[in-house]
């Protein structure tokens, strides 16, 4: 007995000094958590997985504990997530060796099956609180790194959005019923408590800091999922590492019970590196380094490491094929204002709420070579500008990355005019879904509120208001309601849904899926316009298919 009582009380010590020894745990160097998101396949660009490698290996040699993190959007964008699927992104991911990751919407635009193969590729796992099958959850929701004794969680998140800015059939099953799901409804509680319940778990397990991992961005659209939507209803998270939105704000706020949270974004095509620093005396910091050059840093600075054979395996397979040239343009065709900037001098991009002229080429195209009455092409998928010269494959596949392939549909001039309505609810601010025309003109009245609707997947419900698009014209002619109009986009918006464009869906189809996206822009240039995009195109502003009306116009 007395044995026994002695095995007791040595396990009660042994259990108090650990016990004591997680309390008073500190780190011995500072903790540095790189972070990427919204890659977009630009591997080689602004600092590259090589310049990101280095960073990371001078910060080790400095002294600090690193984590390499991804915020999601990694793996399409350029062709060579289009041409591998996304399987040379995840190779190079391994090859830089990050730590964890989360998806983002684009992550799921090759097909969910597709994209779950390649989360087995990887080397690092990813992690979602609110990414779920029939109300399970796929990844983990959190993981936990620990230093000198201190854990530190990392808690994963994805925009509900991402049901209509990827496809939403890819989350469907063979009955058309959503079966993933990211804790979406309309007053985001669902989603708060998705986060709420992993910060806890994490706390309850130790953990020291709490870290969010966000694919969540500040675009009206995206409320109530922003990431200060999700700061502001919650608690416990020390950071917020965010991405989807593309911007590099540095922000400072409070949570839902007045305690600071940092929030960090680091733009795109690693332009910029996120960082968060964990100081060994507990003082956290957030901020980011940017390279603003044309030229790569790996490129300008000869920059090489472990990391510089893979990417030079990864692109030179394709360069060949890529900068075959296939046209020429006599202007500049832009997604951003041509004048404008931002104050810290960066390009604003209008292509999201503003007529341009690439987004008069683009719909051009799905017109020409569908015949159509009317044609729309969706702002959030022309992806970047082409400039004047020649204009290779490479650049046509960066326009449109997506894969997605031009249908034609029977539609109403209601549906027409909904379709409208519900893709310039968000102007003056950005919304993917925001469509350039072909063939029709119309106004948007910004002094009226947008009374489109959704429902909690974010997909078209109804207009309960008056609208704010107005004077819609088909070849010059007023838009009839009860007409029937042949309508041309692709198959993400008439057949899928994408961007909660369901009002087409159970249209006649009278062309399913007949030719690709870039190809239908190629066929147009090198064909319609004899290899020349001319004089035509040459305003930035394009030719006044869309007009904003600021002001009520006088009675």
């Amino acid at each position: 007995m007395r044995k026994i009582l002695g095995i007791l009380l040595a396990l009660c010590m042994l259990l108090s000094s650990v016990a004591m020894a997680e309390e008073t745990a500190a780190l011995a160097q500072d903790v540095v958590v790189l972070f990427t998101s919204d890659v977009h396949c630009g591997v080689d660009q602004g600092f590259g997985y090589v310049g990101l490698a280095a960073i990371r290996d001078a910060m080790k040699a400095a002294g600090n504990h690193v984590v390499l993190v991804d915020n999601g959007d990694s793996i399409q964008g350029e062709p060579m997530g289009t041409m591998t699927t996304g399987e040379a992104n995840i190779k190079l991911m391994n090859a830089v060796g990050y730590d964890l990751a989360i998806p983002g919407n684009h992550e799921f635009d090759y097909g969910m099956e597709r994209f779950l193969e390649l989360t087995k590729m990887a080397d690092f796992p990813y992690i979602s609180a609110n990414f779920n099958k029939e109300g399970e959850l796929v990844f983990a929701p959190y993981a936990i790194k620990e230093f000198d004794g201190v854990k530190i969680a990392f808690v994963g998140m994805t925009t509900p959005k991402t049901f209509t800015s990827s496809t939403p059939k890819y989350f469907q099953n063979e009955a058309g019923e959503f079966i993933y799901g990211f804790m979406q409804d309309e007053t985001g509680e669902k989603l708060y408590a998705a986060v709420q319940s992993a910060v806890d778990a994490a706390r309850a397990e130790g953990a020291a800091y709490v870290v969010a991992m966000g694919h969540m961005g500040n675009e009206a659209a995206c409320m109530p999922w922003t990431y200060a939507d999700v700061i502001a209803n919650t608690t416990g998270i020390d950071a917020f590492l965010d991405g989807h939105s593309h911007d590099t704000d540095q922000v400072e706020m409070t949570n839902k019970d007045g305690g600071k949270v940092l929030r960090s974004g680091c733009g795109t095509k690693l332009e910029g590196i996120g960082y968060l620093r964990i100081a060994a005396g507990g003082e956290l910091s957030a901020g980011l380094y940017t390279w603003n050059n044309d030229v790569s840093a790996p490129e300008l600075l000869g920059i090489k490491n472990e990391v510089s054979e893979a990417v030079a395996n990864a692109t030179e397979t394709l360069n060949a094929k890529l900068s075959e040239v296939v046209a020429a343009s006599e202007v500049d065709l832009t997604i951003y204002d041509p004048v404008a900037t931002k104050d810290d001098g960066s390009k604003i991009r209008i292509v999201r709420n503003a007529e341009t002229n690439l987004g008069n080429l683009c719909s051009d195209a799905y017109r020409d070579q569908s015949g159509a009455d009317v044609a729309f092409v969706n702002g959030g998928g022309i992806r970047v500008s082409i400039d004047a010269g020649e204009i290779t494959l490479n650049d046509i596949l960066k326009v449109h990355p997506f894969g997605n392939a031009m249908c034609v549909v029977e539609a109403s001039g209601q549906q027409i005019l909904d379709a409208l309505e519900f893709g310039a609810r968000a102007v003056p601010s950005e919304n993917g879904g925001f469509l350039h025309t072909s063939g029709l003109t119309y106004e948007i009245h910004t002094y009226i509120e947008s009374s489109a609707k959704t429902d909690e997947n974010g997909m078209f419900t109804g207009v309960e208001g008056e609208y704010r698009v107005k004077n819609v014209k088909v070849g010059g002619e007023d838009l009839v309601l009860d007409k029937i109009y042949t309508l041309a986009s692709h198959n993400y918006m008439l057949k899928n849904g994408g961007d909660g464009f369901n009002m087409f869906m159970n249209c006649k189809l009278l062309q399913d899926e007949v030719m690709i996206d870039n190809q239908v822009l190629i066929n147009y240039i090198t064909g319609t316009l004899g290899g020349v995009v001319g004089e035509a195109y040459a305003q930035p502003y394009g030719q006044g298919r869309i007009i904003a009306v600021a002001e009520k116009p006088a009675e």
